[in-house]
């Protein structure tokens, strides 16, 4: 069995270094991750209760479907970079005996650049639809939930997760081929 295949919880593996790793970003993925996790427990109690209020006392909850929708930005865009920085991402590893070391090596650093650019077209168009609903009032149709937060939100996480990718690519270079084996 390869390296790769061991379980991450494993005494035996040691802990990420590099600047991917470094406080700030450690501190700042750890905070939009516990924003994710709390963006998870708003969806699963407002599922809860409203699964319960409409089947037991025929009153669904006014709104929850726009509810869970919005918060779903929050958990998916707040949960990447932290995703990113543990590596958690899936990933298919088929070829990597048949390519050896540079050619994976040379395949992160191409995977993780066009990330870094899908990241920045994210954050940047997010921006811009974040000053258009400001500027507009762009509200939800039944609750009337502003849009904008929702649309800063998804610029946040895409911008950490860009900065993320930019410097896992610094530490690929640093490390050079085989360095993460």
């Amino acid at each position: 069995m390869s390296k790769r295949y061991r379980m991450t919880n494993s005494p035996t593996i040691k802990k990420k270094q590099g600047i991917a790793h470094s406080i700030v970003i450690e501190w700042a993925v750890a905070f939009l991750t516990s924003l994710s996790a709390l963006a998870l427990a708003i969806i699963l109690c407002t599922s809860f209760v409203g699964v319960i209020m409409r089947y037991f006392f025929q009153t669904p909850i006014l709104g929850s479907d726009e509810i869970i929708q919005l918060v779903s930005i929050a958990l998916v865009m707040l949960a990447m970079p932290g995703t990113a920085q543990r590596d958690g991402h899936v990933r298919v590893d088929v070829f990597d005996e048949h390519i050896g070391v540079w050619g994976r090596f040379i395949g992160d650093l191409f995977s993780r650049a066009v990330g870094v650019y899908l990241m920045y077209l994210l954050t940047w168009r997010s921006w811009l639809k974040l000053r258009e609903a400001l500027e507009y009032n762009d509200l939800s149709n039944m609750l009337r939930v502003p849009f904008w937060p929702f649309y800063g939100l998804m610029a946040l996480g895409s911008a950490l997760f860009a900065v993320v990718l930019v410097l896992q690519i610094v530490d690929l270079i640093r490390g050079g081929p085989g360095a993460d084996d």
